[in-house]
């Protein structure tokens, strides 16, 4: 089988091949480390990150469903000094590249924030705009374009560092959005983050999770984040981090075709923690029998009817 180099470039930053683990479903990556070494994935999204620390929402906050799960854990982090004291020295050991989630009620924060991970060494920022913002009464900046641009623009400012705006697919039109953060900076977009789900359990009559609803992640997700990808990838230019749903080379490819330059594992790491290097390894093997070079020769080469 023909060697396939795995290599791709996200935003000016290259990685050894196109598999990072998706923000909340990683940790820190010490868990996973007692496993296998973490170096053998391109990045890790780190668990989201907020200003101050956050013990997040009460439980029940996980619910598995058919085809994945719901969740409501609330962001529950160490806050960014923490995890800047604490985790970042021991994930700099390792040989990938360090992509910090963060997650702000208002746009100030999000710019203190990208400023103190900029000056302690990550390698980028993935911005998460599906968060309540304070200021506009609960509405989130990823719905609205003026907000998602107004807190792209702060992290830019902020940052010394590629900023990546993640995307919420629970809005009417996800290419505004991202058309709107493009417009105000961002270097990549990722998406899609969580569908917002619920479930009854029909005896207790009651919500499976306390805070009612919850995300939705997992294979249910994976068409909704093909179409996206795909919308998305046709009204920017800037670069895509696909991901939803993803569990096999199978799917990574997918989403590639459908315009990601590199993809995130998530939910399927809780059922099989080796998932991301069977998504590597899946995704080389693919291009290997479609006689690529590269593994980044995938993206964007769908052919629609």
């Amino acid at each position: 089988m023909r060697n396939v180099d795995m290599s791709v470039t996200l935003a000016g930053m290259t990685m050894k091949n196109p598999v990072v683990v998706a923000s909340g479903t990683f940790g820190f990556g010490r868990e996973y480390g007692a496993l296998y070494p973490i170096d053998e994935l391109g990045g890790i999204c780190v668990k989201g990150l907020t200003f101050q620390r956050r013990e997040g929402n009460p439980p029940p906050r996980i619910a598995e469903t058919p085809m994945g799960i719901l969740n409501s854990v609330g962001l529950q982090n160490p806050g960014v000094d923490g995890f800047i004291a604490d985790e970042l020295p021991e994930l700099k050991k390792h040989d990938l590249r360090i992509i910090a989630n963060i997650s702000g009620n208002t746009p100030e924060e999000y710019g203190i924030m990208c400023e103190k991970l900029s000056a302690a060494g990550v390698d980028m920022i993935e911005v998460n705009i599906s968060c309540p913002n304070v200021k506009a009464g609960g509405l989130q900046y990823g719905v609205v374009p003026e907000m998602a641009a107004e807190v792209t623009e702060q992290a830019k400012r902020h940052s010394t560092v590629p900023v990546m705006v993640k995307l919420s697919p629970n809005v009417t039109d996800i290419t505004e959005i991202a058309r709107a953060v493009e417009g105000a900076g961002a270097d990549a977009v990722s998406l899609i983050n969580t569908l917002r789900g619920m479930r009854i359990d029909v005896k207790t009559r009651r919500p499976v999770l306390h805070q009612n609803t919850g995300g939705l992640s997992g294979p249910a997700v994976l068409p909704v984040a093909v179409r996206m990808v795909w919308e998305v990838s046709n009204a920017v230019r800037i670069p895509v981090l696909g991901m939803g749903g993803i569990a096999k080379g199978e799917d990574a490819a997918q989403m590639m075709l459908a315009g990601a330059t590199a993809v995130a594992v998530g939910t399927a790491c809780f059922a099989d923690p080796f998932a991301p290097l069977r998504v590597r390894d899946g995704l080389a093997a693919i291009a290997a029998e479609q006689g690529l070079e590269r593994v980044s020769q995938l993206t964007g080469q769908v052919q629609p009817w």
